[in-house]
């Protein structure tokens, strides 16, 4: 009898997880194809695309969106901007995230919930765009690639999610147990804090590095010499000049249509120039991603 209750357990427990097999790989269809398309549409040739006729494979394989985007001397200097700016701006931002999360964990901090109310009211209220910019203009940041970084140079929500894990992930004997040993606060936060805060560290790497790399808009707003635009930025204004006049059209063999449907082919390799160094790194640093973010969202 107990023999049957357990098989019979055994099938519905398999039973279960093909269920959950089927409906998570739908989930990973209707997520990845998109994505999937974008790249087999940027490598077919457009006129096929322009059709429909572009679904499981590359129809007529061509490389024509992605040598315009790349006949582009700025796309080159694009990628450099945007390597330079990404390296900077998250080593910078995760150091500033560190340096404010860990003195707030700190529970004999004076003023711990004052400076924190003080911090949390920044995700709510900010003196806008226009202050904003006349700050950086008069501190003489206009123009500067510092520009990209000090003025949200801490991200608040990030904050709270290392200082979370600061509290709960690192016991607060050990620190007491190093310093009673003689360390100082620097050097136990250099030795013992930071080597154990790795996986958060890796979550605040990826976040950083994604947003610094995707960023256009401030480059938009801060940066006037084009020699100093980031990759989504140029390949922005390559966008805007795929996009002719009717009057520039009409002197393309084929007219507007045809310059048409490479302005939607440019659409198409533009976003896998973008996407495939973020794409590339990610399997690197994934194993940390749900471990530490998980770590950190927890409250203390």
């Amino acid at each position: 009898m107990a023999g049957k209750m357990k098989r019979s357990k055994t099938m519905s427990e398999g039973k279960a997880d093909l269920v959950l097999v089927l409906i998570t790989g739908l989930v990973m269809l209707l997520v990845a194809y998109p994505l999937y398309y974008v790249v087999i549409a940027s490598f077919s040739n457009p006129y096929d695309v322009y059709a429909g006729k572009t679904f499981l494979l590359p129809s007529g394989f061509s490389l024509k969106a992605y040598a315009a985007v790349f006949a582009d001397a700025t796309t080159l200097r694009g990628y450099l901007n945007s390597v330079k700016y990404t390296i900077i701006g998250t080593v910078f931002s995760v150091v500033m995230l560190y340096i404010t999360a860990y003195p707030l964990a700190q529970k004999d901090l004076p003023g711990r919930k004052a400076l924190s109310i003080f911090f949390i009211i920044t995700m709510y209220f900010g003196g806008g765009l226009v202050p904003t910019y006349l700050i950086v203009k008069n501190t003489g940041l206009l123009n500067n690639m510092w520009a990209l970084f000090l003025p949200g140079g801490v991200g608040v929500g990030n904050m709270i999610i290392v200082r979370n894990y600061f509290q709960n992930s690192i016991p607060h004997e050990l620190i007491e147990a190093s310093e009673i040993d003689g360390c100082s606060k620097l050097r136990t936060f250099l030795s013992i804090v930071i080597p154990l805060s790795m996986p958060i560290m890796a979550v605040m790497v990826v976040f950083c590095m994604v947003a610094y790399w995707n960023d256009w808009f401030t480059a938009l707003i801060y940066l006037t010499d084009a020699k100093m635009h980031p990759l989504p930025l140029v390949l922005r204004n390559i966008l805007i000049k795929s996009s002719a006049s009717a009057a520039q059209a009409s002197t393309i063999s084929g007219g507007y249509a045809e310059l048409n449907k490479l302005t939607e082919m440019l659409k198409f390799s533009s976003i896998v120039v973008a996407a495939a160094p973020m794409l590339m790194i990610y399997p690197f640093i994934q194993k940390y991603f749900e471990k530490g973010f998980m770590a950190g969202a927890v409250k203390g």
